[in-house]
């Protein structure tokens, strides 16, 4: 499937996508203002852009048509970045935002912490335990290969969980299967929960050790759209032989000045005067972005 690099005024613009990220961060910041715990907003903010990409240009779904056979499949592997994806899947149609706002975490929900195929059609895998997300991706690929489908899998993955070895052996399995139907997009914010990637796992020189498995690697900016959507144009074909991996350089808490790059947002909430900081944050960077 090809496609031309969105660059005029159109629902799949550039522009119309780099709005939806920040209408996306906005919708964000305002549900960890009312929700009475702890929102994983640091890594939800890191792969808005992504999911952006992903649910409004790259993914062929249909929120109208969830079990279509042609659908792509998108697994979110970071599953603590679900309520990141809730939104834009709303913002797609597949339901209603204020049912997140008005639900999010509640004992029965369909929207948890963690995505769960269970309680909400649309989702095709439920997550939250990491390093698990590709080597479920690794079986559908393979799944659709033997049926002879000719859809994608995808799967976004945070660096810190590819320090796992359930992850490698995904990696080589994916290659010696010749999936080429499957992308893996590493959000790659060099951050983990309470610390630096680097500080704990020798991650470098991570993009030579994924061409080292055989897969095609594709480096681009994870805020940057134009970038974004190029990789997905490129993307070699579900019927090729080596599956891809796009990394992605992120940043965690991207958007917000007092969250960028700071540990302590991983996961929290905003009171009152934080989120007024954050939202005048959010609108003066998107502001000197489209001046």
């Amino acid at each position: 499937m090809s496609r031309s690099t969105p660059t005029t005024a159109g629902a799949n613009s550039v522009e119309s996508l780099e709005a939806l990220a920040f209408e996306l961060r906005s919708k964000l910041l305002e549900l960890c203002g009312t929700y009475e715990g702890a929102v994983h907003i640091g890594g939800d903010l890191s792969v808005a852009d992504i999911l952006v990409a992903l649910y409004h240009y790259g993914l062929n779904v249909d929120p109208a048509d969830i079990a279509s056979p042609e659908r792509d499949r998108f697994i979110l592997s970071k599953g603590h970045a679900a309520v990141c994806m809730y939104i834009a899947m709303a913002m797609r149609g597949f339901f209603s935002y204020d049912d997140i706002v008005d639900t999010y975490g509640q004992l029965d929900s369909a929207y948890g912490m963690h995505p769960c195929k269970v309680q909400l059609p649309g989702v095709e895998c439920s997550t939250g335990s990491l390093g698990h997300g590709l080597p479920l991706a690794v079986g559908m690929a393979l799944s659709a290969r033997h049926r002879g489908e000719a859809h994608r899998v995808f799967t976004l993955m945070g660096d810190g969980e590819t320090g796992e070895g359930s992850v490698w052996e995904a990696v080589m399995a994916a290659r010696s299967n010749e999936l080429g139907n499957m992308v893996a997009i590493i959000d790659r914010n060099r951050q983990l929960m309470t610390s630096f990637a680097e500080e704990r796992v020798v991650f470098e020189p991570y993009p030579d050790k994924w061409r080292a498995f055989g897969w095609n690697v594709v480096e681009v900016d994870g805020h940057d759209m134009t970038e974004l959507v190029t990789a997905i144009d490129e993307l070699p074909e579900p019927s090729s032989r080596i599956p891809t991996v796009i990394i992605a350089e992120t940043v965690k808490g991207k958007g917000v000045d007092f969250m960028e790059r700071n540990l302590a947002w991983h996961a929290g909430s905003l009171g009152a005067e934080d989120l007024e900081k954050a939202r005048a944050s959010l609108s003066s960077g998107h502001q000197g972005e489209t001046a």
